[in-house]
């Protein structure tokens, strides 16, 4: 009977491995789901995608050019912050080069599209592995990491991105100008994608230092101290995205970027509040 008992344990544990794997396949099969629909969605649309926001950065005409020269004679500034038109001529090397960077891009836009939904996902398969008092400070976690990664998202693709280009498209290595820059489309396209991902991901900042904080691996203190490495680091960053080396432009992308970090301090301060009162009631 005991031998009976050890292997209807085993059988059961092997069971509940299995119920585990298929409840992750079907956040696996229903994520993937969730991005072909919407990349096909985008890639029906490929056209006006491609004219109004794929090649918006580049556009002399874009909102982000016209917002900073208007912010710029506003501000008694001059022409300090409108950036030269610059002229892109792209290219394709390839017979099949247009079409793969159309699968590419409609693969990038379903992704950035579906984002939330693949998260609620993620989110829904590992939930019922927390405790009660886990979930109760992981309230709204869809919703803020969401929002964080759009904003990110729309910070790379309306600030980074215009700027980006900008600067890169009228960089003349020389004074004669006998280099010519003609980009393939599917450079610019990767360009722009790790902008846009990569800003998104980097405004998950807040949302990651809660996290951190909750478990205890970092405290507001540490993030206090440091502050100024932090404010070197994105001045230098700044320095680099900026097209011309006034101080006007590295601010405008200096601030947000800086802004976001002494936002995760607050956050990481809340937290850390939050774990002592959880502490004192469980004592």
């Amino acid at each position: 009977m005991a031998l009976f008992d050890r292997f209807s344990k085993n059988d059961q544990s092997e069971m509940s491995f299995i119920d585990h794997l298929e409840v992750l396949r079907g956040t696996i099969v229903r994520s993937l789901l969730a991005i072909i629909v919407t990349s096909v969605t985008v890639f029906i649309f490929r056209d006006w995608i491609m004219d109004n926001v794929i090649t918006g950065p580049i556009n002399p005409d874009f909102i982000t050019y016209r917002f900073f020269c208007d912010l710029s004679h506003q501000l008694q500034l001059g022409q300090a912050l409108c950036m030269p038109p610059v002229k892109v001529s792209m290219q394709s090397t390839t017979f099949g080069g247009q079409f793969m960077s159309s699968i590419s891009m409609a693969f990038v836009g379903g992704l950035i599209i579906s984002f939330p939904y693949i998260f609620h996902q993620i989110w829904a398969f590992v939930k019922p592995a927390l405790k009660e008092k886990e979930l109760k400070n992981t309230r709204f976690m869809i919703f803020w990491v969401s929002f964080f990664f759009f904003l990110g998202a729309a910070f790379g693709f309306f600030v980074l991105g215009p700027f980006t280009f900008n600067f890169l498209a009228s960089f003349q290595l020389g004074t004669r100008g006998v280099i010519t820059t003609i980009p393939t489309f599917a450079d610019y396209l990767d360009n722009l994608t790790n902008l846009i991902l990569g800003c998104g991901i980097a405004f998950e900042l807040p949302v990651i230092v809660f996290l951190l904080t909750k478990i205890g691996i970092i405290t507001p203190k540490f993030l206090s101290t440091t502050r100024k490495y932090a404010a070197v680091i994105i001045l230098i960053i700044a320095a680099f995205i900026t097209p011309s080396p006034d101080w006007y432009s590295q601010a405008l992308v200096f601030i947000p970027l800086y802004t976001l970090f002494e936002f995760s301090i607050i956050v990481s301060r809340w937290a850390h509040k939050s774990v002592k009162k959880e502490d004192e009631e469980w004592d």
